[in-house]
């Protein structure tokens, strides 16, 4: 694995989306994997940046996305269809039909997990996948459990979660109790990934992440396992690390 500390979470945005271009560039029929939450905002707003300088183009780019919450309509301000909309793809050239969220309110929900899976085998993989991390090491929606899910799947949030997303709507109980979320199988067969996480409430996590240890207790530790991945870290972040 690939670390990089840098002091703050400008400068991890700008490491992370240099990431991003040097694929883009290098392919520019890239499959691009992406996240939501606040850490890759600043990641987005860098690509748009680029995109403005001309020094990036998203005309042949295709994207698919970790997860969505489940019963929530593309159009909802909380759904992370319209967090990609609002974030990054209304303020580049990427062909809205190439880009890929589950379908949160699909009557077959079982079926859409199967058929998102065939949609990224049919586009050839993950070029280059973003991830974020919770405090407790969760990858996308994938909890520490005893068992982890290798494709994309249904996933009960936990409470600790739910407590965690509350903040980005009206009160708690808005906030999803299901979602959709890409499996660490399905991650893990991404070509590169790179892996953000900013603030010392993410050092624990990013601890057990080169512990050395691989568990279902902290999901991230089985990026371990890949054979290309890029962790940005800030130093609040980077604490625990040596310990």
């Amino acid at each position: 694995m690939n670390l990089i500390v840098v002091d703050n979470y400008e400068e991890l945005s700008k490491v992370a989306a240099k990431e991003f271009a040097k694929v883009i560039s290098e392919k520019p029929n890239a499959v691009l994997g992406l996240a939501t939450g606040g850490s890759p905002v600043g990641m987005y707003k860098e690509l748009i940046k680029m995109y403005e300088n001309k020094e990036l183009d998203f005309s042949k780019i295709t994207t698919v996305n970790l997860d969505e919450y489940v019963g929530l309509n593309p159009e909802h301000e909380q759904s992370y269809r319209h967090f990609m909309n609002e974030n990054l793809f209304k303020y580049i050239n990427v062909d809205i039909k190439n880009t890929f969220v589950p379908n949160g309110l699909a009557k077959d929900l079982e079926l859409e997990c199967k058929e998102y899976d065939k949609k990224i085998e049919e586009l050839g993989g993950i070029d280059i996948q973003l991830l974020g991390v919770g405090n407790n090491g969760h990858i996308a929606f994938n909890e520490p459990d005893e068992e982890l899910s290798s494709g994309t799947h249904i996933i009960t949030l936990t409470e600790d979660t739910i407590k965690a997303n509350a903040r980005f709507f009206a009160n708690e109980a808005d906030v999803p109790r299901r979602a959709i979320s890409m499996g660490v199988g399905g991650i893990m067969k991404s070509k590169k990934i790179v892996l953000i996480a900013s603030g010392e409430s993410k050092a624990e996590a990013i601890k057990g992440l080169f512990s050395g240890k691989i568990t279902t207790d902290n999901p991230a530790s089985m990026l371990q396992m890949h054979r290309d991945v890029t962790v940005v870290v800030d130093k609040a972040a980077a604490t625990l690390i040596n310990e």
